[in-house]
Order: structure tokens, then sequence, then C-alpha cells
């Protein structure tokens, strides 16, 4: 199984502060993880602090392309 975090670095918030909203960002969906079931198959939306989607992360089976 892989695990994807893809974030557009060059949108929103991100723009104006990289380092500081990929931060956030990680370490939300980091502690958000826990609500999921750790699947192939799950996923969701990652969003700036503006609540502006930025992204997502996904759940894809091993060999599966991304």
């Amino acid at each position: 199984m892989k695990f994807l975090l893809e974030v557009n670095v060059d949108d929103g918030r991100l723009a104006e502060d990289p380092v500081g909203e990929l931060g956030r960002i990680l370490r939300y969906w980091g502690g958000n993880l826990r609500h999921y079931a750790m699947k192939p198959g799950d996923g969701s939306a990652i969003y700036d602090s503006d609540y502006q989607e930025v992204g997502q992360w996904r759940l894809v089976a091993a060999g599966q392309d991304a």
C-alpha cells in the first residue's frame, strides 16, 4: 500500500508562506489519520488555513498508479 500526499505550493496561503502552511497541513493531517481505516481508496482533500483546497492525500494498493 502507498500513502500519497499531493499539495500545490503555488496556490493560496502556500504561495505566501510555504514552510508555515505545509507544516500546518502535515501536523493537521497526521493527527487526523486516526479517523480513517487506512485501506486502499481512503483519502481526502487538503485545505490551507483559508480553507481553500490545495491538494489531496490518498491510499492506493501497492503497484497501482498514483
